[in-house]
């Protein structure tokens, strides 16, 4: 009888273990897979994301959101003038001096407008590299060789039945809790990449309203 219930206790073990080994195995190589995924995804620029999507938001800000920065732009400049001269106790006291800072600001300004959508790509490109070093670091932390398995197989086959049995609902349960966060980071880093595209593709808006004086500072102070 003692030989059967040791047959049996035996059996169930390399059952459990075998079962925990399979959750914890394919956990293990899904978690790698999705860490090089993001690695991949949040290392890769704008344009190299999506060449089709990239030239759409380009051509959009370039056609649209552009021209509608101009009028701001064009609204700012003028505001910010006419509140210069009349500072000046109605140009009694005005200072020709002011016209050409004025002159000098709103080229800037303008300089810096028609070249926002690139200014916002160097940025990206610039902060590539990092991103792939950072991605690299984190990769190479967070991988399940197969020694650490191997370990975790020796160390389950210490263990008694009714610990494996327990360790084995928890190991379902972590597969089915990965399995929602590996849907959950599938979103995030596709909606970050949709965020950035919209971003990029306003940012001339924001950027024409900074050479006035009272909505830069506002700006700052928020």
């Amino acid at each position: 009888m003692g030989i059967l219930t040791d047959w049996i206790t035996e059996w169930l073990k390399e059952l459990l273990i075998d079962g925990i080994m399979g959750n914890l195995g394919g956990l293990f190589d899904n978690v790698n897979a999705q860490v090089g995924e993001i690695a991949v995804q949040v290392g890769t620029t704008p344009a190299a994301w999506h060449a089709g999507v990239f030239s759409l938001i380009r051509q959009l800000s370039e056609t649209v959101i552009l021209p509608i920065a101009g009028l701001v732009l064009t609204f700012v400049a003028t505001y910010e003038l006419i509140q210069m001269i009349l500072e000046k106790n109605n140009m009694h006291e005005f200072d020709v001096a002011n016209i050409y800072k004025w002159v000098f600001k709103t080229s800037c300004a303008i300089l810096i407008l028609t070249n926002t959508f690139n200014i916002v790509m160097a940025v990206f490109d610039v902060s590539q590299s990092a991103i792939a070093s950072a991605a690299g670091l984190i990769r190479g932390s967070t991988s399940v060789t197969p020694d650490m398995l191997a370990d975790l197989e020796a160390t389950l086959e210490t263990m008694d039945v009714g610990s494996l049995l327990g360790l084995f609902m928890q190991s379902i349960l972590i597969n089915v809790t990965m399995t929602a966060l590996n849907i959950i980071i599938f979103v995030l880093v596709y909606g970050r990449m949709i965020e950035i595209y919209l971003l990029t593709s306003l940012a001339p808006i924001p950027v024409a309203t900074l050479s006035n004086r009272e909505l830069a500072g506002r700006d700052r102070t928020t």
